[in-house]
C-alpha cells in the first residue's frame, strides 16, 4: 500500500506528536498542570480528527472522539477546581 504524504498526513503527524507529548509530560512531570495535559491532548484528538475525516479509519475515529472527550472534562475539571479554590481563599 502506497500512501501518499500528503497535508492531512502531516496534521496527523503533528496530533500525535501532541498526543505524545502530553503523555511524556503526565510521565515526566512531579505535578502535572492540567490545562497543559487536558489542552494538548484535546488538541492533539483535534488534529488527528481532520486527518481521519480524509483518511477515514473508524476505530482510530472513535477513540479520537473519546480521547477529546476525556481530555474536555479534565479541562472542565480543572476549572471548577480552580474557581473553587478561588473562591475558598476569598474572605
Amino acid at each position: 500500500m502506497n500512501t501518499p504524504l500528503d497535508i492531512y498526513s502531516l496534521i496527523g503527524f503533528f496530533g500525535t506528536a501532541c498526543i505524545i507529548g502530553a503523555y511524556a509530560y503526565l510521565t515526566l512531570k512531579d505535578d502535572p498542570n492540567p490545562y497543559i495535559l487536558h489542552g494538548t491532548n484535546l488538541t492533539g484528538a483535534g488534529l488527528l480528527t481532520i486527518s481521519l475525516l480524509v483518511h477515514t479509519n473508524w476505530p482510530s475515529l472513535v477513540l479520537e472522539g473519546f480521547w477529546a472527550a476525556i481530555a474536555i472534562i479534565g479541562l472542565v475539571k480543572a476549572a471548577r477546581r480552580s474557581t473553587h479554590e478561588e473562591m475558598q481563599e476569598k474572605p
